[in-house]
């Protein structure tokens, strides 16, 4: 024991930055892509362009894991987000000069790919400023608060987007992000220079290599685990990122500004299903075991399997909007403490030098699923017509079948653990 505590100043001052920061974030998420879809109408160039757009974050998470573990974390933290202040303030100057598509496209690509050198320093500064019991409980608290200002972003959007449009929100995400930055440059976190050997290039291939050879040959059962988690990307969560708007917005038959608010609503009971997710964490941290994981899984599944039901069972809009907004709540917890599961495992598994290299590899894995999910989805539900329940049902009833098939993976996690604490 090192006598560090969950709730060090240090850790603290981390929690509320991604508070401030995530709230900027949230709400960008939640209204430029919304923006895109109602200057559009298009399914496809929605689903396209969100597909596009996490493709620098899935290359750079490598390089963003060997950052993090080679340079100081919070210069990192501060340093992106006055990045993204910037940008921000250069899109709202380009916005209404340029061709919506294209901008928004370079807009979200640059976006997502500062999130991928953001994300590793945050999860990789966890398990250096807590101690090894403590790392579960510690991301769960992260968790919990991030997602209760991801909870809040959508549903402030939503209203604003209804009311005074997408600049608004832009201002304030350029003040959420300056803010951050600023809050950001009184952490304190433990960093130890370490000496390079070789070219830039050379010593990053040698890391990535490293925390290759850990996941794949130390810890195989951090990539099985992590394959099962990105399944979860592939099917599930693209389904409920392109379907849920496409519906409520165009199929479900609401007025213009109704539909967009009832959206922002939407996303805010995903959100809440975060915090749900990272309450139950933090709640079971001591008692939840990975054999759990199977029926957690199962789940997500179910969850979908409800949206799908509504879809193909109820007539009335309303009833058909409080399922699906439901429905993706539950998957939204389930799929967050199952994900709080997997970084926990990782930060016990992985010795510290590595944390930030194997972190960035496993969510590139994770995350690599979701662009080919939401593309492919963007094309469903283009041409799918009054069929819109049955990718919920496929998906659904794959998603049981994979939790089945794998539910060995985990059997083996508690002992590893045991012997590593």
């Amino acid at each position: 024991m090192s006598g560090k505590t969950i709730f060090s100043k240090d850790f603290i001052l981390v929690a509320i930055g991604q508070i401030v920061s995530l709230f900027g974030n949230q709400i960008l998420r939640f209204a430029l892509p919304l923006y895109l879809l109602v200057q559009t109408g298009s399914s496809v160039l929605f689903g396209t362009i969100s597909a596009f757009s996490l493709i620098p974050m899935l290359l750079l998470f490598p390089i963003g894991g060997i950052i993090a573990d080679r340079a100081n974390k919070r210069n990192i933290m501060v340093i992106l987000d006055f990045g993204t202040a910037a940008l921000i303030s250069l899109f709202c100057l380009l916005i209404g000069k340029i061709a919506v598509a294209p901008l928004m496209a370079v807009i979200m690509m640059l976006l997502y790919g500062i999130q991928a050198a953001y994300q590793p320093a945050v999860q990789a500064s966890i398990p250096v400023l807590v101690d090894a019991e403590h790392i579960m409980q510690g991301n769960s608290v992260v968790n919990l608060i991030t997602s209760t200002a991801s909870m809040a972003g959508p549903v402030i959007g939503g209203v604003l987007f209804s009311i005074v449009g997408l600049t608004p929100i832009l201002y304030v995400s350029v003040a959420c992000f300056f803010a951050s930055a600023v809050l950001e440059i009184f952490i304190r976190i433990p960093f130890e220079k370490k000496k390079t050997v070789g070219n830039i290039f050379i010593t990053g291939v040698r890391d990535l290599k490293a925390s290759l050879a850990f996941i794949l040959k130390t810890r195989p059962v951090l990539w099985k685990a992590s394959l099962t988690y990105a399944s979860v990307n592939l099917l599930l969560t693209p389904l409920i990122l392109i379907g849920l708007p496409v519906l409520i917005t165009q199929r479900l038959g609401f007025e213009a500004d109704n539909a967009n608010r009832l959206y922002g609503y939407a996303q805010g009971v995903i959100a809440a299903g975060a915090v749900l997710g990272g309450l139950l964490a933090g709640i079971f941290s001591k008692k939840l075991k990975s054999k759990a994981s199977p029926f957690i899984l199962i789940g997500c599944a179910l969850s979908v399997l409800l949206c799908g039901i509504a879809l193909h069972v109820f007539v009335g809009s309303l009833e058909i909007y409080i399922v699906l907004a439901v429905g993706g709540g539950l998957l939204t917890a389930l799929s967050t403490l199952f994900q709080i599961q997997i970084m926990t495992y990782i930060g016990i598994l992985t010795p510290k030098a590595l944390i930030g290299k194997v972190i960035s590899c496993v969510i590139c894995v994770c995350m690599c699923t979701i662009p080919l999910g939401q593309f492919v989805y963007g094309f469903v539900f283009e041409k799918i017509g009054n069929g819109a329940y049955f990718p919920f049902y496929a998906a659904a009833l794959i998603m049981i079948g994979i939790a089945i098939f794998t539910r060995r993976v985990f059997f083996g996690i508690d002992r590893l653990i045991a012997e590593q604490l």
